[in-house]
Formats: structure tokens, sequence, C-alpha cells
């Protein structure tokens, strides 16, 4: 059988052609739901790559937002834009071949959110800020693999006034889930032990006798024993059971566990003595899971920062020691994030 399924962005990240390492759903779902990305918004990307965050981030917006998309490499930007076209997506996305590090975006005052995936986002802080909007407050991710690019992002982000600079790291643990059966009460369990003790001292009981009778029989006379002598003749006995013909002595209690054990040619309800057997009932299950001891190894690090709108009235500081002037609790707060 063929099942034709729809076509939704998590499907395409699992079957694009990869010219980049490419994002995938546990990191998409965090940077859209952290920059606030929903219907409507107006974000910009750096660099696209295999489009694989395109796609979401598309979704997310709907027909009344818009997404600008930049990638450096030519080749790789010429074949993101046939993809957007092929699949519908070139009335939302602008894609831009352009060196966002150098060159910037373009844009002034213009989007929600910047999401930088690029190997030196350090340098491209300033301009996103000067592509933000001024009139609201607006969010910055970027992606980086390894911690010495997230503190030279963390430093331009501290000197661009950004706030709540936050850094994440997105690791997956899957969980193995099985039914097992139900465990038995400890009552029962103990019960079931007593009783087998039990019969296991009647058994060691009935050897002994047993034994003692072959012996008057062999001899003539019943040997005379002591009190503490009894042990060892009933390891004696299981002793010459296992080295003799290998057959245990039957005994009573054999014979009554065999009537209690079903037996195996139970069909239909009845047993090969014609008598009628009621089927147990099936056992109950429950439902178990065991988280997988092997983690699914490092992506990226994603940090995050906020932009405050500036105050009513007031210019924005000139540099990051200015900011600790009393301008309004925006500045302030500013301040103190900075600070720590």
């Amino acid at each position: 059988f063929i099942h034709l399924l729809r076509p939704t962005p998590e499907l395409w990240t699992m079957a694009l052609p990869h010219r980049t390492q490419i994002l995938y759903i546990a990191d998409i779902s965090f940077i859209i739901s952290y920059l606030d990305i929903r219907r409507g918004s107006r974000v910009i990307e750096a660099g696209t790559g295999s489009g694989s965050f395109s796609h979401s981030v598309v979704r997310s917006i709907g027909p009344t937002g818009h997404l600008w998309s930049y990638e450096f490499h030519e080749a790789r930007a010429n074949k993101a834009r046939d993809e957007f076209t092929q699949h519908k997506m070139s009335d939302f996305v602008t894609l831009t071949h352009q060196n966002v590090c150098k060159d910037g975006f373009n844009l002034t005052d213009a989007a929600d959110s910047v999401f930088l995936d690029l190997p030196a986002p350090w340098d491209a802080v300033e301009h996103a800020k000067q592509a933000l909007r001024k009139d609201r407050t607006t969010r910055i991710c970027c992606f980086s693999p390894c911690m010495e690019q997230v503190l030279r992002t963390v430093s331009a982000l501290n000197d661009a006034g950004f706030i709540d600079i936050t850094m994440y790291e997105t690791l997956i643990r899957p969980h193995d889930v099985a039914q097992v059966p139900v465990l038995q009460p400890i009552s029962d369990i103990e019960e079931k032990l007593k009783k087998s003790e039990e019969i296991r001292e009647i058994k060691r009981l009935r050897q002994i006798a047993a034994k003692q009778k072959t012996d008057e029989s062999a001899h003539g006379e019943k040997r005379k024993r002591d009190d503490g002598d009894d042990e060892q003749d009933l390891a004696e006995a299981v002793d010459g059971e296992d080295a003799g013909s290998g057959k245990k002595l039957k005994t009573e209690d054999d014979d009554e566990m065999a009537d209690s054990t079903p037996s195996r040619d139970v069909v239909n309800g009845s047993s090969s003595r014609g008598q009628a057997v009621a089927f147990a009932p099936p056992l109950q299950k429950i439902s178990v899971s065991k988280a997988i001891v092997e983690v699914r190894g490092h992506t990226s690090y994603l940090t995050f920062a906020t932009l405050l709108r500036p105050m009513p009235g007031a210019s924005p500081p000139a540099s990051s020691e200015d900011a600790a002037v009393p301008l309004g609790s925006f500045y302030c707060l500013a301040a103190v994030h900075r600070g720590r």
C-alpha cells in the first residue's frame, strides 16, 4: 500500500536534500516559541541553508506575515528560491543573496524577531538591531555550535543594549514504553512462600521416614540414631537419589500437586479426563516507560535576547556605560541584566 501524506514542515525536514546542517523539530519548535513567532509576525532569518527552519516559520506566520531570508552562498540561495516557489511560499518569503555580516539586512524598523544561523553571529548583531522594530519589544536568537561562539555573541548583545540574555541547549531523551503484567500483592507472594515451605517440610519428613523403612528392611533391625542425625540422613537420602537411578521418591504431595496442575491438552474448556476446566482470566497489564540511557548528541546552543522599545521622548543611550543613567524603568532593568 502507498499512503499519500499532506506536506508539512516536519515531513520536509525529514526528506529535504541536505545542502547544509539543518535544524530539527526539537530546536525549531523551541525557537519559534521563544521568539514569539505567530500569525502575522515579520521575521528575519540568516542564513537560509537547506530551508528547514524557513518552512516552519512560514506555516507559523501565515499569509499575513512575512519572512526575510538571507543566504551568502549563491548556489544555495538559488536552490532554496526554487523550492520556495515550488512549495508556493514565494508570496510570503523574500530570499536575498547577501552577506549580512558585512552588508546588513537593508531593513530598518521592520522585523518582530531575528534568527541568526551564522558562523559569526556577533558581526550581525548591530545590523539586526537596526532591522528590528522600535515600537514594540523584539527578540533575537543566535544558533551556535560551540561555547566560544556563544561567549562572543553574548558580549556583542550586551554592547548592543539587548537584555535578558539566556542560552539553552535542547536534547532529546527517548523513552521505551512497554506493557508488563500487574505486579502481585506482597501478601499473595508471602502466602505462596509459606505454602511452599510447608510442602517442602512435609516432603523432607516423608523422605526421612522412607529412608528409615528401607534401612530396617535391609539390615533387619532399626538403627539407633541420635536426635541430631535427622538432617544428615536426609542429605544422604537426597544424595542417594541423585547418584542412583535419578528418580525421586514419589510422595502423596506430588500427587496432590499433579492433580492441581491443569493438563496441557485442555481444548475448548475440557481436559483429557472429560472434566470441564475453567479458563484463567487474562492477566492485567500496565504500561511502563524506561528512559533510554544514550541521549542524542549536542546540536547547537540557542542564545536568546530581548530588545526593549525606547522610552517615549527619551533618546537611546550612546554607550553601555550610559545605560546605567536612570532614564526610565526599562533602562534600569537593562542595567541590572548587563551587570549580572
